[in-house]
């Protein structure tokens, strides 16, 4: 196998494997806890911002997505209480988006169930070997 088709095959297989694997952990997270990984990974961005809020557009550029799928992904979390809006004390047109406490709760329960269920999904790799494999992740 040459060079090209090396790359070409880690490429095909990570995207195959991150599918596998966002589709099991989205069905446990949407039956346990009622959101889907989308929706765990917009809570930890939140969870890990300054004050616990991020403007919208901020949001869609940590998760890869466009700024009205972010949009659109938020209005049923805020209506369900785990998000809200907040103008910016700077700017008024800006308006953070602001885990609450109800969301706070849930992403803390979401995590130990994202944690079990990835550790049973990768359960063949071993510790040295996960930190390779999140090493190599990084330098992507």
């Amino acid at each position: 196998m040459n060079v090209e088709d090396k790359y070409g095959a880690i490429s095909k297989s990570l995207w195959l494997k991150s599918a596998v694997i966002s589709k099991h952990l989205d069905n446990s997270l949407g039956a346990i806890h009622g959101i889907g990984l989308a929706e765990y990974m917009v809570l930890l961005n939140l969870m890990k911002a300054p004050n616990h809020a991020l403007r919208r557009i901020d949001i869609a550029e940590a998760l890869a997505r466009t700024a009205s799928g972010i949009t659109r992904m938020l209005m049923p979390m805020e209506k369900i209480g785990l998000v809200s809006k907040e103008t910016n004390a700077r700017d008024a047109r800006v308006s953070l988006v602001k885990i609450t406490p109800a969301g706070k709760d849930l992403f803390r329960n979401a995590t130990v169930t994202l944690d079990a269920k990835s550790q049973s999904l990768l359960r063949n790799i071993d510790s040295e070997s996960a930190d390779k494999m999140l090493a190599l992740l990084q330098s992507i």
